[in-house]
């Protein structure tokens, strides 16, 4: 017998213990990682609470049973192992858009779309650059102007902040609904906007503080300000998965693991930027015909909300491509803490 250690990644173990031979001793201490604990769980609580009644129907276990102490499951549908590389992670990213786009689009639509053209009617209606084309002979400002442009600057502030809490109602639904599909557990529409609403304060809070940071990390310079939002981007995630610390354990996530975590997020960015590039333009081209003012007139307000609405129906993929690859690349961050898997991901969600 050769006495080399095999090179390359090791082998994954099996999910689970092997089937029994003989008679069942009792269970003696156990080594290493394990979840659940050996203990029990409180009434109400335990791998299953939340799920509906009589289910999973696989035994009184999820499809994809709790990690074995050591080993990951190599054909887990969300978890990324760490041996897996790209490629595994890619292939993941895939899988949950096949298997929940049906669920997520509406979700999409309803939180992320219709903000973003609410936010695009506001700023049509009030914004005040027209009026510089009429400006005087000398020069100078038209009458009124810096007050229209502190009018314009605060509503799109309020609104902004408004409709980010129906933006977090929609990043919590979606991380829902990946999680459970992914799991073999039903998430439907209702299911996960109620979700949603559970843990969009939350959210919503966390989303302020990052916001604040990365604003001061801009208003220094442009790579500190890149730098925090690479940092930063696994956080929502952390928060809804752990509910503790997400700034601290994106930053943990990020600096570990710096070249995978940096490649992950900047492939989702990259896919990000495009598509909103696209959309923007979209946005330009099919408003150039209405003019600079396209409220002035009845048929061009009616032209202009239609180019609004339309252009941020087709960004909708752009927000499916983020909500997933940050999901996926969170999930294969704690793999490579402990041996994790979507069952107990699904359980944490709560």
């Amino acid at each position: 017998m050769s006495d080399q250690s095999p090179s390359g990644p090791p082998e994954p173990g099996p999910v689970g213990p092997p089937a029994p031979t003989g008679p069942v001793e009792p269970a003696g201490p156990h080594q290493g990682w394990v979840f659940p604990p050996t203990g029990g769980f409180p009434p109400g609580s335990g791998p299953h609470a939340g799920f509906p009644p009589g289910y999973p129907p696989y035994g009184g276990h999820l499809p994809y049973g709790w990690p074995a102490a050591g080993g990951w499951d190599p054909a887990d549908p969300l978890v990324n192992p760490p041996y897996a590389g790209v490629n595994g992670w890619f292939a993941r990213c895939a899988g949950a858009l096949r298997r929940s786009w049906r669920t997520l689009l509406p979700v999409m639509l309803l939180t992320q779309a219709l903000p973003a053209a609410v936010i695009s009617i506001i700023s049509l209606g009030l914004d005040p650059t027209p009026r510089l084309e009429s400006r005087p002979a000398d020069g100078s400002l038209p009458e009124g102007y810096l007050g229209d442009l502190v009018t314009f600057g605060a509503w799109m502030l309020v609104a902004s902040l408004l409709l980010l809490v129906v933006q977090s109602v929609g990043w919590a639904a979606g991380t829902w609904v990946l999680t459970r599909q992914a799991a073999g557990v039903p998430a439907d529409l209702g299911g996960a906007l109620r979700y949603g609403l559970r843990r969009a304060p939350g959210l919503y809070a966390w989303s302020l503080l990052m916001g604040v940071i990365l604003t001061v990390g801009f208003a220094f310079c442009v790579l500190p300000g890149v730098y925090l939002a690479f940092a930063l981007a696994l956080a929502g995630p952390v928060y809804l998965f752990e509910r503790q610390n997400p700034i601290g354990r994106s930053f943990r996530f990020f600096h570990d693991r710096l070249g995978m975590v940096l490649g992950r997020v900047a492939l989702v960015a990259v896919a990000v930027v495009l598509g909103s590039v696209v959309g923007a333009v979209l946005e330009v081209v099919g408003k150039a015909p209405l003019g600079t003012d396209p409220f002035a007139a009845p048929g061009s307000t009616v032209g202009a909300v239609a180019v609004v609405v339309v252009t941020a129906v087709l960004v909708v993929p752009v927000y499916l491509v983020q909500l997933v690859g940050l999901v996926v690349t969170y999930a294969e961050q704690r793999a490579h803490e402990a041996p994790v898997n979507v069952a107990r991901l699904a359980t944490e969600l709560g």
